[in-house]
């Protein structure tokens, strides 16, 4: 596990968050996600911690408006979800692409599980992923 740092592309949110990319990464099929294209390594709250910016960050929830998507208020960029699950109880989905510190090789090297969201089947894959 190591301690990332990471932000937004104007830098108005700053925060750090210990991931273990061994455990691997997520692409999930839902419509917000597929829009944005979302990359993200799920951890427990307890392992993020915002360090800046919390006043610059916005809030958007759709469907059953249970997860929340958490994006800058300035540059538009999308940098962490939260919700909550069985495995993880409260967690935050931090976009790997808003990582500045994350060797591409580890991105790359991480295993990748996709989440069939559309369809609220977070056990099974979806059968298409290539959009993804």
């Amino acid at each position: 596990m190591n301690t990332y740092q990471g932000g937004c592309h104007c830098g108005g949110i700053r925060f750090e968050a210990d991931i273990d990319l061994s455990k691997g990464t997520i692409k999930c099929n839902c419509t917000i996600c597929t829009k944005m294209r979302f990359w993200a390594a799920q951890v427990p709250s307890e392992r993020f911690r915002l360090r800046s910016g919390g006043k610059d960050l916005r809030e958007y929830r759709y469907h059953t408006r249970r997860d929340a998507h958490y994006f800058c208020g300035t540059c538009g960029v999308n940098v962490f979800s939260t919700g909550e699950s069985a495995a993880l109880g409260a967690f935050h989905a931090i976009a790997v692409v808003c990582l500045d510190d994350v060797p591409v090789d580890e991105l790359l090297a991480a295993p990748m599980r996709y989440l069939d969201g559309r369809n609220e089947n977070w056990l099974t894959p979806p059968v298409e992923v290539r959009h993804l």
